[in-house]
């Protein structure tokens, strides 16, 4: 299939796919005419390439990850699991940093309130007084483009 079948399938960009054989995480079979050719399989690699993406995983990481599950062995299972471990590690200490981040915005949110519950209060001005600062400041304007010439 060629590749805007392949993104019609996987509901992924023709872009997305690009990049994503320009990060070796697709790979396809070029015709003469230099069209990029893909098989049924790739729909599924595609998809799984999403629920990394949608991990949180760089693509160097899912590039890392990928001969787990399309050469599995031993030793590529427990590498793609050190390195799972170490995303989730990763992804915790922005967690813990964003929460920290927050709850700085929280103490100023309480001082900035603390000190808005000390200023005093206005009261909204009423339709008439509105309308007659409007005219007033819109006569003063007039005014002073007139003393200007």
């Amino acid at each position: 299939m060629r590749i805007g079948e392949l993104a019609a399938r996987t509901g992924v960009s023709v872009r997305s796919l690009r990049y994503y054989e320009e990060q070796g995480l697709l790979t396809s079979v070029r015709s003469a005419g230099g069209q990029r050719h893909y098989t049924d399989g790739d729909v599924e690699r595609v998809a799984f390439v999403q629920r990394l993406y949608a991990a949180g995983l760089s693509s160097r990481t899912i590039a890392e990850l990928l001969p787990c599950a399309y050469a599995p062995s031993a030793e590529n299972s427990d590498a793609a699991l050190e390195r799972m471990a170490r995303e989730r590690d990763r992804l915790s200490g922005h967690i813990d940093e964003l929460l920290r981040t927050r709850d700085k915005l929280d103490e100023l949110v309480a001082v900035a309130r603390a000190y808005r519950e000390g200023l005093p209060s206005r009261p909204a001005p009423s339709a008439a007084c509105a309308a007659g600062a409007g005219a007033a400041a819109g006569a003063g304007a007039a005014a002073g483009t007139a003393r200007g010439r």
